[in-house]
């Protein structure tokens, strides 16, 4: 599972070939304890959960690389290794 950025203690990761959740896209946060998949359309977390402060760090990261996170998404389905995105 591929880490794509790191920002504020919290560590985004996108597994390869990723069928839960229905397919959507989407990428895991974690911030020490926390872990959470997050949906790349709108930043709602499908499971697990993070710190509410985290979160919104996170969703205004989304906010700023969608398009990246999307494109990174159809990669990782296919197999292949996600490229970086910068951090927030």
């Amino acid at each position: 599972m591929p880490i794509i950025s790191m920002f504020y203690g919290i560590i985004i990761r996108m597994y390869l070939i990723d069928n839960q959740h229905h397919n959507l896209p989407h990428f895991h946060a974690k911030y020490a304890e926390f872990e959470a998949s997050i949906r790349i359309e709108d930043g709602e977390v499908l499971a697990g959960e993070l710190p509410r402060k985290q979160l919104r760090l996170v969703q205004a990261w989304i906010e700023l690389h969608r398009d990246e996170l999307q494109a990174d998404w159809e990669l990782a389905v296919a197999g292949e290794n996600p490229y970086k995105i910068t951090p927030l």
